[in-house]
């Protein structure tokens, strides 16, 4: 018996798998979005960066209440608090402009790169979990990334749309493997 044949697990890798792909598709309509308003900080702009780091929160909520059958759900509820501060804090450096925005992003990438690493490899017996992991350790670094170059003078919020796009490939890549996983036991 694998870990996902467990009873404690067998509905949760499914409903993880459905929730990765629908991460995936935001992510790709969000950068879609972004590229169109041609990342710029008007009203709209504020409006899709804000929004990005609320569907963070809303998608940890669903993944909490999903993973309590497989031990706490801890890193999900800090996720939630980083992504509830970063939405505000968003809100608030738009007023300021693409530099603000970026720092307030890379940031928001930082801490919540950690906390998806820790997740994964909280998760990495269950399968399909490297993609995350790999995620998580690449979103440190673009965070680190946004806040350099911040400092730009031709600094853009496009790159932002790219980190989303690079993010929902790891959704749809760890769906994936979660589905083969669940063949394969």
């Amino acid at each position: 018996m694998t870990t996902l044949d467990s009873p404690a697990t067998s509905g949760f890798a499914p409903a993880l798998r459905r929730l990765y792909f629908v991460r995936f598709a935001f992510a790709i309509v969000w950068a879609g979005l972004l590229f169109a308003t041609k990342a710029e900080v008007g009203a709209l702009g504020i409006a899709l960066v804000v929004i990005y780091p609320l569907f963070d929160v809303g998608a940890a909520v669903v993944d909490a209440r999903s993973s309590r059958v497989t031990g706490s759900p801890v890193g999900l509820y800090v996720n939630i608090a980083i992504s509830s501060l970063a939405a505000i804090g968003l809100a608030v450096a738009g007023a300021s402009g693409v530099p603000a925005v970026l720092r307030v992003w890379g940031a928001w990438a930082i801490v919540s790169g950690l906390v998806q690493l820790a997740v994964a490899l909280g998760r990495r017996k269950m399968g399909g979990q490297w993609p995350m992991i790999l995620s998580g350790g690449i979103s440190v670094l673009a965070g680190g990334s946004f806040i350099a170059g911040a400092s730009a003078p031709n600094a853009v919020l496009t790159n932002v749309a790219g980190y989303a796009v690079l993010g929902g490939v790891f959704f749809l890549v760890s769906a994936l493997r979660l589905g083969r996983s669940a063949k394969e036991s």
